[in-house]
């Protein structure tokens, strides 16, 4: 017995529209007080469970592709520590934004 692989692909920008009954079923449940919701399944997140926490190791953001002017300097010492500048610059990048979103939470 054969089975193939079916694949999809729905573009974000521009998704399908919703049927009569999709869209009834939406309303119905943005009606719904949150005093109805059963959260008895789901246990507290605590500070103890996110100083734990991990992120997910399945995460990877996608990249772009950018045009950015740098000073002739900073780009030979990048490129001066070999290869990778480009993942050098990102994650020099990645943590400043990083420690900014953290000030900014601490606030």
């Amino acid at each position: 017995m054969s089975k193939e692989m079916v694949r999809h692909t729905i573009d974000l920008e521009n998704p399908p529209s919703l049927s009569h009954e999709q869209r009834e079923r939406l309303e119905a449940l943005a009606a719904r007080p949150d005093s109805e919701i059963d959260f008895s399944d789901i246990p507290p997140l605590t500070d103890e469970f996110w100083k734990n926490a991990i992120r997910n190791p399945f995460y990877k953001p996608t990249k772009t592709s950018t045009t950015v002017r740098i000073d002739s300097d900073v780009l030979a010492w990048l490129r001066a520590q070999g290869k990778g500048y480009q993942s050098r610059i990102n994650a020099i990048l990645r943590r400043e934004m990083l420690s900014a979103i953290q000030s900014e939470t601490a606030k």
